[in-house]
């Protein structure tokens, strides 16, 4: 089958960053199933793991973990599908990933495809889905809300993939005033698209521009990037008690600036689940039959911003080169092969 991989950890600029190559097809057993991939789309991480992650040996690396496809083949303990279902999914961090034609995934991180999208689409939704919603709703728990604070979170980067995920699952489920933040009038305008109440600047303190709502100082933040550069500012707008949770990778982060106001911090990767297997895994499962629903029913949308073509290398370094110059906005897909 074709894949795309990468021998060693290199810039994306070098001519072997990531190559085509060819690998065995492989087989269905346990609880695994064999998607043959219709669709990709390429997240930080894909980046973050190609230069970080040095391959075993002379061994390929495959990167990829959002995908959209059609089941080819089911092991001897699936319950949840059967060959010809049309699926998407966001495949874990410790297994091959979905760059390639034929990919196994354990059913219980996937989800049944939304039949309103084709499979490009589909494929943009998956990871920045469950991120955003394991963020909301299992640790920051914002349909509880923080007494005394204003009903109200901050979405940091909020024309990111997550953040424009967690802009509409704010904004439909809850009855929170969702105030995002971006940088330039592009990003800006997408935002307020997917249905954030207020856009303020994150390029410019963040605080000032909350106060300056007049609405309160808000319970929540939810902060998708940079958060170490804009932890004095979470600290300074968040209501006392309130809650912050971030996916990022910051170097240091002084959580001494969140002790006298009692913030908790919560950290969410969606990876999680799948990784130590835990009890709950199959919530994902449910999570993207739940947001596969709220697509079909007009509820929320796809993220979907660029279609770069094929899944082959030399598109998949377009991709990875704009993620790393950090102006992407919403997802960047790639499909068929």
């Amino acid at each position: 089958m074709r894949a795309v991989a990468y021998f060693e950890s290199q810039p994306i600029t070098a001519e072997t960053s990531l190559v085509d190559i060819d690998l065995p097809k492989p087989e269905a057993s346990g609880r695994d199933l064999l998607v043959e991939v219709r669709a990709i789309s390429v997240n930080p991480v894909d980046t973050k793991v190609r230069v970080r992650v040095k391959p075993e040996g002379e061994s390929p690396q495959v990167l990829g973990w959002d995908a959209s496809g059609v089941v080819a083949a089911v092991g001897p303990e699936a319950q949840f599908f059967k060959p010809g279902d049309e699926v998407f999914y966001a495949g874990v961090i410790d297994r091959p990933g979905t760059n390639s034609e034929f990919h196994l995934v354990d059913e219980r991180i996937v989800g049944k495809k939304p039949s309103s999208l084709d499979f490009s689409a589909a494929a943009a939704l998956p990871l920045t889905s469950i991120t955003a919603w394991e963020a909301l709703f299992d640790r920051l728990h914002v349909e509880t809300p923080v007494l005394g604070a204003a009903n109200a979170i901050v979405i940091i980067g909020g024309a990111g993939g997550v953040g424009s995920i967690a802009i509409q699952l704010a904004r439909k489920l809850t009855n929170l005033a969702v105030i995002a933040t971006a940088s330039r009038p592009e990003t800006q305008a997408w935002a307020r698209d997917l249905g954030a109440h207020h856009v303020i600047d994150h390029s410019k303190p963040i605080a000032t521009q909350v106060e300056a709502l007049g609405i309160g100082a808000p319970g929540f933040v939810f902060s998708t990037t940079n958060s170490d550069t804009h932890l004095a500012e979470i600290a300074a707008l968040l209501a006392p008690q309130g809650r912050f949770a971030l996916i990022d990778d910051p170097k240091t982060l002084d959580v001494m600036l969140l002790k006298r106001k009692s913030i908790s911090l919560h950290w969410e990767l969606m990876f999680t689940r799948a990784l130590f297997k835990t009890p709950d895994m199959d919530a994902q499962h449910r999570i993207l039959n739940k947001v596969s629903e709220l697509v079909d029913e007009g509820t929320i949308k796809t993220t979907l911003a660029d279609d770069f073509g094929k899944i082959n290398a030399a598109n998949l370094k377009r991709a990875h080169t704009l993620i790393e110059s950090g102006r992407a906005k919403g997802k960047i897909v790639l499909s068929g092969f």
